[in-house]
Parts: structure tokens; C-alpha cells; sequence
């Protein structure tokens, strides 16, 4: 066990230490998606070498200290926050996120796509990236590659939306306000969001924040109702069943808006997440061989094209009538 646990942190710190130089910072590239990569490096070459000695810990970072990262995720997230961007910001998320997934759905369904990864391809897409691959794997019980898949889609069209995004700030002529929730609405990753936010302006950049962190927060109810969804009753008497990690990551929320806690324990925690689902993501990297991704084909590359346009195209279009309608 011990030592699957220290490959997976070492893989995890190297890929959250990554994360922070300049490069890393330019491209978008988080923590999570730099420790899935550093595994799958690792795992396509010495891995299988070791596999037997490190398999168990491995395999417990890939889900349980999965599920106590998505718990601590929520002290990202206050309640405060989406009071400050107000309800058209919390109804464009709503929209954006159900809209989002169901359109992976049932594009998936025409593509001939595996329901998995066209779920995890869509759970990327709509709420924040990585974290909600990783999430959503707990929940539908995808394999490792497919994962892999949904990440790698994560950040080729999420880099393709830090270089394109602020060349449509001037030709959208929105407010800094608008663009913000828009860009916040639309871009996959937290840190491709942050991005794409500095490279317009400051104003830009703490409204996009605030408005994908709103996003982030209905992570916990999308996963209850996949949940139900996915382990709906059937005649074999199967129930429906909760996830209790989501539930414990609505609690966190919670407690985070109290801010009973001193900020440097928050900050602390914040970066412990950090590291907890890097872990996951190394261990997810270890158990991908290049071949699986060789055999996805280009189906999940159409699904995730076709979601990238619908967040571009339809998120404006949803901004623009929402913040029309609700003011």
C-alpha cells in the first residue's frame, strides 16, 4: 500500500509543482491534468515492471482519496460568492451545465459513443474540467482510459479557448461584468478560466472566478442526480445510491461560507485538495496504456468539438438572453 501511495504523491507534487512555472501558468495546465500526464508516462514505462508491489496503493488513490478530494473541494467554494454575482449568474450556470451534459448525451447516443465516455466527456465540458472527470468516474464507474480521453479532450479545447477568448472580447462588445460570467460560464478548467480572465483585465478575471466557482458548487447536485440516474431502481429491486462524498462536499461548502475557520487552516486544506485528487489523477495516468487511447478513435474527439461550439455559440447566446431577461 505505502508504496503505491508515495508513487502516487511523488507523480502528484511533480505535477502540482509543475503547475506553477511560468509555462504551465501561460498554457492553463493544472495540477491535475500535469499529474495524468507525468502517469501515464510512468505507467507506459516502468510501471508494469513495479505493478505488483504498488497496485494496492495505486488503486486506493485512485478512489478513495479521490472521493476525500471532491469532499475538500468545497472549500474553494462560498455561498457568499454567488450571492455577488447574482441570479442571472446562477441561471446561466444552471443552464450551462444541464444543457452542457445533455447535449453529450444524446450526440453521444448518434455517434455510437460508449454512454461513459460520452458522460465524462460531458461532465468535463460542463462544470470544471478534470476535477469533474475524475468526479463523474466515481460515479459511473469508467475505466481508466476513458478517463484519460475526457481529460486529454479538457485540455485541447480548453487551450484552444485561452488563445480564442480574448480576441472575442472586442468583438462581442460586452461588459466586463458580461464577459466575465461568459468566459466563467463556458471554460472548462478553473485555471484556464483564470487565463483567459488575466489576458483581457483584472475586472474580467474576478468575475470569471466567481462565476466558475458557481459552476463548480452544482458538481455535488449533478453527481446525486447521475447517482439516481445511472443506479436507478430496476425490477431486480437495485436502490438508488447516494454518493457520499457529494453530499459531504455540500456540507463543506457550507461550512467554508460560515468562515469559522481561520484562513490560513482553508488555505492549508486548499492545498492538500490539490495534492489529494493530483494523486488520483497520477494513479488514473498509471492505469492508462497509450493503446486504449489509440482505439477511443475520433468519436470523442467529434462529441467534444461539437460541445466546445455549443459553449461558445449557445453560452452566448444563454448569457446574453438571460442577462437581457433578468437584468
Amino acid at each position: 500500500m505505502f508504496a503505491g501511495l508515495l508513487l502516487t504523491a511523488i507523480l502528484a507534487i511533480s505535477g502540482v509543482g509543475l503547475a506553477q512555472v511560468a509555462w504551465a501558468n501561460t498554457m492553463g495546465l493544472s495540477g491535475l491534468t500535469l499529474a495524468i500526464i507525468l502517469g501515464m508516462v510512468v505507467g507506459n514505462t516502468v510501471f508494469p515492471h513495479m505493478a505488483k508491489q504498488v497496485s494496492a496503493g495505486v488503486d486506493f488513490s485512485k478512489s478513495t482519496l479521490l472521493k476525500v478530494g471532491i469532499v475538500l473541494f468545497g472549500f474553494k467554494i462560498t455561498i457568499q460568492e454567488m450571492i455577488q454575482i447574482g441570479w442571472s449568474g446562477v441561471v446561466i450556470a444552471v443552464l450551462m451545465v444541464g444543457l452542457t451534459f445533455g447535449l453529450a448525451l444524446g450526440l453521444g447516443r448518434l455517434l455510437r459513443l460508449d454512454r461513459q465516455t460520452a458522460m465524462l466527456i460531458g461532465a468535463g465540458s460542463a462544470i470544471c474540467g478534470a476535477a469533474a472527470v475524475i468526479a463523474t468516474e466515481s460515479v459511473v464507474k469508467g475505466q481508466a482510459h476513458k478517463v484519460t480521453v475526457a481529460v486529454a479532450t479538457v485540455v485541447i479545447f480548453g487551450t484552444l479557448a485561452m488563445f480564442s477568448y480574448p480576441w472575442l472580447y472586442p468583438v462581442l462588445n460586452m461588459t466586463d461584468q458580461a464577459f466575465g460570467v461568459f468566459v466563467g460560464s463556458t471554460v472548462h478548467e478553473v485555471a484556464q478560466v483564470v487565463a483567459v480572465g488575466v489576458a483581457v483585465n483584472e475586472s474580467v478575471a474576478s468575475t470569471a472566478v466567481i462565476e466558475k466557482m458557481i459552476r463548480v458548487m452544482f458538481l455535488a447536485p449533478f453527481l446525486l442526480i447521475l447517482s439516481a440516474f445511472v443506479t436507478r431502481p430496476s425490477a431486480q429491486g437495485r436502490r438508488v445510491v447516494i454518493p457520499w462524498f457529494a453530499a459531504l462536499f455540500i456540507v463543506m461548502v457550507g461550512l467554508n461560507s460560515l468562515q469559522i475557520l481561520p484562513a490560513a487552516w482553508v488555505a492549508l486544506i486548499v492545498q492538500l485538495d490539490a495534492v489529494l485528487l493530483a494523486m488520483a489523477m497520477a494513479a488514473l495516468g498509471l492505469r492508462t496504456r497509450v493503446s486504449f487511447l489509440r482505439e477511443a478513435g475520433l468519436r470523442p474527439m467529434l462529441l467534444a468539438t461539437a460541445l466546445f461550439v455549443f459553449l461558445v455559440v449557445g453560452g452566448y447566446v444563454i448569457n446574453v438572453g438571460v442577462m437581457e431577461g433578468l437584468g
